[in-house]
This record gives structure tokens, C-alpha cells and sequence, in this order.
């Protein structure tokens, strides 16, 4: 097996092990739901408990390697070539209120590029994995973005940044026009989700502000390998610590990546 396939397996115990964890808190939190300093940006007893579940099993098969993780932050040398990118429960004010989009997500940079990706949804038992030259899979079988090539027969996701109360840099206008321009937009609440959904052709295309990375490598490598396509708004490489991503089937890309550089503001729509 190559290293590659070996950090895919080991990705999935992991993801799938954490998912068992999240199962089990879900609907049982009580009181153990608190915010990180944002409103609305929560953490959870799962989230950590997760956490904790995943990094026990990469630091068992990989002590080496460097992890940045949601909850716990940077850990080992950060200088290694390999860097795993963790959220152990991506979706966590969904979660907390029982709503359905939540997952597991790990992600593998080697050398600073997103080379595996894994991420579980265990409410509906949707495992997505993928590694780089080895395809892209939703539960063992094989997946690949849509061919909708038309931004008025598309359908799109997107998210809002913890800060949109305070800033106006906040995605509602560009909600707001391409709702216009397509069959419609979602918001589910999970970056990972979204871009599992896009590699899968649910959705024909993703955008997204004041993400983390650990929201989007694993769903980076799952689009890529299914035949979508990753960059920054204005259609230049995606660059990690932007904090911005757009992401399609390939097709509506350079439409969709226009329509974002030309929203008009906000203020103008009536």
C-alpha cells in the first residue's frame, strides 16, 4: 500500500470512531454547550470528546506527525511535512439543536498540500473518502461532481462567517444575487458537508468566507478527486489561510467565480 492509502485507512478509523462518539452525546448535552467567545459560536462535551478520540489514534499510528485541531489547536512540530487537519464535529450549533447536518472531518496536508480527506456524517451514515490519485468514494462506491454547466439550473451552498453581526464584509449580498441567478441556495451549517455534497453532485457549486482550514482540507481533496475544481473567489490558488473558497463541479466555475467579484452591495438591492 502506499503512504497515502495507509493515512486514508487510518483517517477513516478514526472519523468513524468519532462518529460512534457523536451518536452517543447526540441529544444528551444538557447543560455541557457553551460559546468559544462569539455569539453562536459553540463548543460541546462532544466536540471535545471527538477530538479526543480522534487524536489518540493518529498520534498511536503517526507520533510524528504535526495535527491542527479545532479544539485543541497546534500540536507536535509544525514544521513536519505532514499536517493533519482536524474538526471533530463540524456543524456544532446544528448538532446542539439535533439538526441533522453535522460530520466528522480529518484532513492530510503533505507538504502544505491537502492529499487525503475523510469525512463521516454518522446521523445518516454517509462515510466520504478520498486521497489524492486515488479517486474519491461515498460509502465504498465511487462518486464524481454533476455536469451542470449553467448557473440557472444550478444549485449552490454557502455559509456565514461567525462575525457576520459585525461586520458587513458578510456574505448576505452575495446570498442575495445568486439566489437570483439559480435554481437556489442552501446553507447547511457544514463547511465539510457542503464540499462532500459538491463531490458528490448534489450541488454544483460551493462558496464560502472565515473558514479554518480544518473546515475544508478533507473536502478539498474529495472535490479534486472527484473531478471539481478549488480556488479563491477571483478564480487564482486557493490559498489556505485566506479564509475564503470557492469550489464547483468545474463547469460553472468561471461564471460563478465573475458573479462573486461583480455582487453589487448590499444597500442596492430592494
Amino acid at each position: 500500500m502506499t503512504n497515502l492509502q495507509i493515512f486514508l485507512d487510518i483517517a477513516t478509523e478514526a472519523a468513524l470512531a468519532a462518529g460512534a462518539v457523536l451518536q452517543g452525546y447526540l441529544g444528551k448535552l444538557g447543560d455541557a454547550i457553551t460559546e468559544k467567545g462569539r455569539p453562536g459560536d459553540l463548543v460541546t462535551a462532544a466536540d471535545k470528546a471527538s477530538e479526543v478520540v480522534i487524536l489518540d489514534i493518529l498520534r498511536r499510528h503517526f507520533p510524528e506527525h504535526s495535527i491542527l485541531a479545532e479544539e485543541s489547536g497546534k500540536l507536535g512540530n509544525q514544521d513536519n511535512q505532514y499536517l493533519w487537519a482536524i474538526d471533530p464535529l463540524d456543524g456544532t450549533t446544528n448538532y446542539a439543536h439535533q439538526y441533522s447536518a453535522f460530520a466528522v472531518s480529518i484532513g492530510l496536508l503533505v507538504n502544505g498540500v491537502p492529499s487525503v480527506g475523510v469525512i463521516y456524517d454518522p446521523f445518516h451514515d454517509e462515510l466520504f473518502r478520498a486521497a489524492t490519485g486515488l479517486g474519491a468514494t461515498r460509502n465504498r462506491q465511487k462518486i464524481q461532481v454533476s455536469a451542470t454547466s449553467e448557473l440557472s439550473q444550478s444549485l449552490l451552498v454557502t455559509g456565514f462567517a461567525y462575525d457576520r453581526r459585525e461586520t458587513s464584509d458578510n456574505n448576505y449580498a452575495e446570498f442575495c444575487h445568486l439566489t437570483h441567478l439559480t435554481q437556489g441556495v442552501r446553507r447547511s451549517g457544514s463547511a465539510a458537508l457542503d464540499l462532500a455534497y459538491v463531490a458528490c453532485g448534489r450541488v454544483d457549486g460551493y462558496w464560502e468566507r472565515g473558514i479554518s482550514p480544518w473546515d475544508v482540507v478533507a473536502g478539498i481533496v474529495l472535490l479534486q478527486e472527484a473531478g471539481g475544481k478549488v480556488t479563491a473567489y477571483n478564480g487564482n490558488s486557493f490559498q489556505l489561510e485566506s479564509g475564503r473558497i470557492l469550489a464547483t463541479n468545474g463547469n460553472i466555475h468561471e461564471k460563478l467565480s465573475h458573479e462573486l467579484i461583480e455582487v453589487p452591495p448590499l444597500s442596492s438591492w430592494k
